[in-house]
């Protein structure tokens, strides 16, 4: 992963926002276009999957699951939406810009392309908090206790001459006889059709009289429950990095900024740049002839790489 640290700061009584641009160049496949957020590292190269985070937030594809992340880190544990939000990264080529807000009222708001896709709350949609009631394990269902609303009636009795078979022996060919040649084997009576056969009996049902319907424990206060008024807070912010596992390459992410001024994060989304051309990293020495070939191949990059940032000025030009 690649990450960038800066000062420490806490989001307390204030706005979180994090908005940042992402483009697919080629079809992922599977592989993920979010951002983590979180506490100062004291060594940034260590940075990658097991590094702690606040926030994760971004696309994620593999196959047909697709979403849009948003992840919150609780007293250790990384809590994911109860349902997911939708994925728009879709056509590659073109970049999409995402905007999260976090509020000091404990609600959040999720933007795509500058189009509202989430606004609700930190408490009602993350698990974030241990339920307030839980099912009384002293509660025991009574012995007695009846679920089904219907039972078959004792009285009604299989008539006598009831037939469930739907076969039966010919008895014209009770006899065995040989199939075919001489010396065949034998075989017994053949089977026809029952003519009378009126299938399996079923026992008239009626309204279970003791019937009281599907039984469930009674609820209890949780004694583990604690609200929380402060989930959106976190006293530390220090980095944001690109984790990411990827099965094809050309992933673009630019134009990231976190704040906690909105009209800022708007300004620098109408003033900002488009897609900055990516360095390359530096090739050890070549003999003549591989130097040419490589330099043909730079020049060839470098038509791509033009193309791509003109083509990221012509797409976002709505977006900046």
């Amino acid at each position: 992963g690649i990450s960038a640290g800066f000062d420490s700061f806490s989001n307390a009584g204030k706005e979180l926002i994090v908005q940042y641009q992402a483009k697919y160049e080629k079809d992922v496949e599977c592989g993920g276009g979010y951002l983590k957020i979180g506490p100062k590292m004291s060594d940034a190269t260590g940075f990658g999957d097991p590094t702690p985070y606040n926030i994760m937030f971004g696309p994620d594809k593999c196959g047909y699951t697709k979403r849009t992340h948003l992840i919150f880190s609780y007293k250790g544990k990384n809590v994911l939406k109860k349902t997911d939000l939708s994925y728009k990264q879709e056509g590659e080529g073109t970049s999409h810009l995402y905007r999260l807000v976090v509020k000091p009222d404990n609600t959040v708001r999720v933007e795509i392309d500058e189009e509202k896709v989430y606004e609700g709350s930190l408490k009602e949609d993350w698990e974030l908090l241990q339920p307030k009631e839980i099912s009384d394990p002293e509660d025991k269902k009574p012995s007695d206790w009846v679920d089904d609303s219907m039972m078959d009636d004792p009285e009604d009795k299989k008539p006598a001459d009831w037939v469930e078979e739907k076969r039966m022996v010919d008895k014209r060919g009770q006899e065995a006889r040989r199939l075919g040649r001489p010396g065949g084997p034998r075989v017994g009576g053949a089977h026809e059709g029952q003519p009378g056969v009126q299938g399996r009996v079923v026992r008239e049902a009626h309204l279970q009289p003791r019937v009281k319907g599907f039984w469930e424990a009674k609820k209890i206060a949780n004694p583990e429950y604690q609200d929380d008024d402060e989930l959106y807070k976190y006293a530390d912010f220090g980095f944001i990095g690109f984790d990411l596992w990827q099965v094809k390459g050309g992933t673009i992410f630019d134009n990231v900024i976190v704040t906690d001024d909105v009209s800022e994060a708007d300004a620098f989304l109408r003033n900002g740049r488009p897609f900055t051309r990516l360095r390359r990293p530096k090739r050890p020495r070549k003999d003549k002839a591989k130097k040419a070939e490589a330099r043909a191949e730079d020049k060839s990059e470098d038509d791509d790489i033009d193309d791509t940032k003109s083509d990221s000025r012509r797409i976002g030009a709505g977006l900046f």
